[in-house]
């Protein structure tokens, strides 16, 4: 007769054989409670999202742990799956905007890095030129005598329009590179009010800015048209490679940085209203992205063009700047007194300069003529 000792062993072994069978059991009567098919995840996958799973319906039977995995919830999540919100915000249900991804790593990896590199790069070039050729003096000196270059009105223009363009390329420069380069110099405090002072001078001398550009553009777009005689200009360098560049009273560069300033400035503008009023402007962004709140994919758009054609337009402008001041001797004065020497407009505006002799001829002849009438 066996032991009481084995025969409870045996019971004891017996009953945990049939622990998975208990299991099983209890698992299936709990899939058919009343609710079950309903214990699945409340995201939804956009459209455009890939997956190899049985699409979820109100029929399908999942496991005890939902009909998806938490890897792929998220992973559609991070597409721009919406879930459900109670909230009136239309936006609320999106977790997270994958469009938004894309810009911030755009605007870190492309636009500051490489914008910061073109603009040092014109710096080095403009430095070396600078002592390799120094200032570009005027062959046959000063004549003394001196011919009227700009109007007033045309001076006003221009240094209108410059002193926005310092203030506001100032202040954007800031916002753009301050985190990374300043905050470590100055801290975060000091930062944070550099940085709202920049943002609120940039806000208001903005639309100053579009006023100054439909300025710009209607007083010098005259005698800013392209030439034969330009692209003559432009194969000598200006007369850097050698041998005299004829050019009228705007030459090659100059007619190209007036196109390029209207393009950025066009840029700029548009772009800026669409960052000021993201809003009162949703259709644009519809056409873009229909899938993305329009206000949203107006910011993301706009602040990549604005900061993009911001640095274009300073890229430029560093050029004009340097030949307008230190760069070129007398070029400065037609800006500034609104006449210009006659040996530096024969030497750098040679064909504006016969026109101008011409006129002044003509003028002349007509004076004596008109005199010579009154004497009858």
């Amino acid at each position: 007769m066996p032991s009481p000792r084995i025969l409870s062993v045996r019971s004891l072994w017996a009953a945990a054989r049939r622990i998975p069978v208990l299991l099983a059991v209890l698992g299936l009567l709990a899939l058919s409670l009343p609710g079950a098919a309903q214990a699945q995840s409340s995201v939804r996958p956009p459209e455009s999202a890939t997956t190899s799973e049985v699409p979820l319906g109100p029929d399908f039977r999942g496991g005890v742990l939902g009909n998806r995995s938490d890897g792929e919830i998220w992973h559609d999540i991070r597409l721009g799956a919406e879930g459900t919100a109670t909230i009136p915000d239309p936006n609320a249900a999106t977790l997270i905007q994958s469009q938004g991804e894309d810009w911030r790593l755009l605007r870190l990896q492309w636009v500051i890095p490489y914008g910061g590199q073109v603009l040092l790069a014109v710096l080095g070039i403009l430095a070396v030129f600078f002592v390799v050729r120094g200032r570009i003096k005027i062959k046959g000196g000063r004549s003394g005598r001196v011919i009227p270059r700009f109007s007033l009105v045309e001076r006003v223009v221009h240094w209108f329009t410059a002193i926005l363009f310092v203030l506001l390329g100032v202040s954007g420069l800031i916002i753009l590179f301050g985190r990374p380069l300043l905050i470590p110099v100055i801290g975060a405090d000091a930062f944070a009010l550099l940085a709202s002072a920049s943002m609120q001078g940039h806000n208001l001398f903005g639309p100053l800015f579009i006023l100054s550009i439909v300025a710009l553009f209607v007083t010098f777009v005259r005698g800013n048209g392209y030439r034969w005689v330009d692209l003559k200009w432009a194969f000598k360098g200006g007369g850097l490679l050698g041998g005299h560049a004829s050019s009228g009273r705007y030459n090659f560069g100059e007619k190209s940085w007036f196109w390029w300033a209207t393009l950025c400035g066009i840029a700029l503008s548009v772009s800026g209203i669409l960052m000021l009023f993201p809003n009162h402007l949703p259709v644009f962004a519809e056409q873009v992205d229909p899938s993305v709140p329009p206000e949203r994919a107006l910011l993301q758009i706009a602040t990549v063009v604005h900061a993009v054609a911001a640095l274009a337009f300073i890229a430029f402008g560093m050029g004009h700047i340097y030949l307008g001041t230190i760069g070129m001797e007398g070029a400065l004065e037609g800006m500034t007194r609104g006449t210009v020497d006659e040996n530096w407009a024969k030497e750098h505006h040679d064909l504006w300069y016969e026109d101008h002799l011409a006129a002044a001829s003509t003028d002349s002849v007509r004076a004596e003529v008109k005199a010579a009438a009154g004497d009858v």
